[in-house]
């Protein structure tokens, strides 16, 4: 159980997992995202589906972990760019209006990026092997008023799994999910936080 119970956001999730990993420390933890929720809901967590621009002004999130899509911002897509320079400017703000929330504490999470040379650079780059699943995927963190995550199992294994994952409609639902290792991880963390903290 938490010893200080904290309202969690995590925007842009349909997978639970982040929010059922706070939910199961004891804090209220809700999950936004356009999709439905995948996971079945642990202790006191909710599911709001729809825009998380509704959601972040209302003045009650001790944090939030935001995952924006980062269809129009990785540098995976970098010779796709080209030609969508209108969504990347828009991806780009939700980047920024999410960063600007008035919560407390916020980490924002997206692979490698234009969010380093158009926003600011990551304050964290961590690999799931750091957290227990031996696998590579690069994954940056912007974090506002959150210390840098502790590695907690290194383990051997550098296979890039999301990479080879095969074509298909739910290729970018696989590529996308947070590992339970790095939520864990998370919760564990920053859900230990003192609750009173500076905006």
């Amino acid at each position: 159980m938490a010893d200080a119970e904290m309202k969690i956001l995590v925007a842009c999730e349909f997978s639970g997992v982040v929010r059922n990993a706070f939910a199961a420390l004891g804090h209220q933890a809700t999950s936004c995202d356009f999709l439905p929720t995948e996971a079945e809901f642990v202790g006191r967590s909710n599911h709001y589906q729809g825009d998380v621009r509704t959601l972040i002004d209302q003045g009650c999130w001790d944090l939030m972990i935001a995952h924006p899509p980062c269809t129009h911002l990785a540098v995976s897509g970098a010779r796709w760019f080209k030609e969508k320079a209108l969504e990347q400017l828009l991806a780009l703000e939700f980047v920024q209006r999410l960063l600007d929330a008035p919560i407390p504490r916020i980490a924002l999470e997206n692979p490698v990026s234009i969010i380093s040379s158009r926003v600011r650079k990551p304050d964290q780059i961590i690999q799931p092997w750091q957290f227990g699943h031996g696998e590579v995927k690069a994954t940056c963190l912007w974090l506002k008023n959150l210390p840098r995550l502790t590695p907690t199992k290194i383990v051997e294994g550098r296979t890039p799994r999301v990479h080879f994952a095969s074509p298909g409609p739910d290729r970018w639902k696989e590529r996308s999910r947070t590992l339970e290792g790095i939520a864990q991880a998370m919760a564990e963390q920053w859900g230990a936080l003192d609750k009173q903290v500076a905006a």
